[in-house]
């Protein structure tokens, strides 16, 4: 009987190497799986099931994992208004945590011998996928052919028109990885230390001249109205106000970065609705929450996005932040307003009723109604008071030193 191994697929060059290599060459019962974090259309993951049945797959399995991608991951991005380097949206690191465990459970319910994914030597994602396949998955071979053989692209390409496969062999100008929550954008201008993305490497193009106002609703941290519209899911309203920002050229940026295998890389991306929504719940916060909650989940956040971007999502360490930033999101709710240009935006305020800048008690550089300008002295004082002693300690400790000489 032959071995049965589950195959992450997409439709690329890579895995439809993979799925050719490992039926006809290993002789394996392969099993392709594809797990849409929303980037691909309903016809799209209809032409992926008809290319993966044509390489000769035992099966084919489409996962709609959007809504839980939001829920496991997302929702926790947003509470904790994480950028990796203050500038990035883990747009693709997410993403791929997400498909792997869906990869990783599907290989456990089909029993399978092997899961195999096509990953190269060189980035992040090799990581992500062994470490949750090892952890979910333990004992199942782990199999990534372009990585074992040390494949070139060419090389693959000559292997599958030798077996007669048909498919888009001409390389793309730039590297596009389309999701939920924002778009990755690779090309010869990434691959140095200086230089712009040209106009026309973003899938966005800007359309839209101008300005115009929106309004974000938050209720307990996630987004729940765009522009007074309802959604049953967050990923609704994420994925409308993509909509209506993405074709103002907003959320374009570059980001450079630590990979977990120790080298740097640098690669565009946009994410208008991410980077918008991020910035629009970390204004609301900075008004409803106090200055400790604020402290404390920078502090969170920052290592939560980092431990995240570096594959460690099944750390029981991230379930407790996890927690503490749902926790930190219960007075969270208000509308945020944003004024929308090409290429940019500005965050025009908040309205909130758990909004801690209340005119009730005084306005900030002219008056205060909660206490008097003799209540401040003593406080000043008694807030000052240890520091005051550690001087004039120190300064008579000096004074005694200096009379013994």
């Amino acid at each position: 009987m032959a071995k049965k191994v589950v195959l992450g697929f997409s439709g690329g060059l890579d895995t439809t190497f993979c799925a050719k290599y490992l039926t006809e060459e290993k002789g394996y019962e392969v099993h392709s799986i594809i797990v849409n974090t929303g980037g691909f259309s309903e016809q799209e993951l209809e032409q992926v099931e008809a290319h993966a049945k044509k390489l000769g797959v035992k099966s084919h399995k489409t996962v709609n994992a959007v809504k839980n991608y939001y829920d496991s991951i997302i929702k926790y991005l947003v509470f904790g208004n994480i950028l990796k380097n203050n500038t990035y949206p883990l747009s693709v690191s997410a993403e791929r945590l997400s498909q792997a465990l869906h990869i990783a459970d599907y290989a456990k319910r089909l029993n399978a011998d092997a899961v195999a994914h096509g990953s190269t030597g060189a980035g992040n994602d090799q990581v992500r996928f062994d470490m949750v396949l090892n952890i979910i998955a333990p004992g199942t071979e782990i199999m990534t052919p372009i990585r074992d053989l040390k494949l070139s692209r060419e090389s693959e390409i000559e292997y599958l028109k030798s077996k007669g496969v048909e498919m888009n062999f001409e390389k793309a100008v730039y590297s596009i990885n389309k999701g939920l929550w924002g778009t990755s954008v690779g090309g010869k201008e990434t691959l140095n230390s200086k230089g712009l993305l040209p106009e026309e490497a973003w899938p966005t193009q800007v359309t839209k001249t101008g300005s115009e106002e929106i309004s974000l609703e938050f209720e307990k941290g996630e987004l729940v109205k765009v522009n007074e519209k309802a959604f049953d899911h967050p990923t609704e309203a994420i994925q409308y106000l993509q909509t209506i920002a993405g074709p103002y050229g907003i959320g374009r940026d570059i980001h450079v970065g630590d990979t977990i295998i120790g080298i740097k890389g640098r690669v565009g991306f946009e994410a208008a609705a991410p980077m918008l929504i991020l910035k629009g719940h970390h204004a609301l916060e900075k008004h409803v929450l106090s200055k400790w909650q604020l402290q404390w989940k920078d502090q969170v956040s920052q290592f939560y996005g980092t431990w995240l971007h570096e594959g460690q999502i099944l750390d029981p360490v991230m379930r407790d932040m996890e927690a503490y930033l749902e926790s930190s999101q219960r007075n969270v709710t208000g509308k945020v307003f944003i004024q929308l240009h090409p290429y940019r935006y500005q965050i025009i305020g908040i309205e909130s009723e758990f909004d801690l800048m209340n005119s009730a008690f005084g306005s900030y550089g002219e008056m205060n109604a909660g206490f008097t300008g003799d209540d401040v002295k003593g406080f000043t004082r008694i807030f000052g008071n240890q520091t005051a002693i550690y001087h004039l300690v120190k300064e008579s400790v000096n004074q005694r030193n200096a009379s013994e000489f």
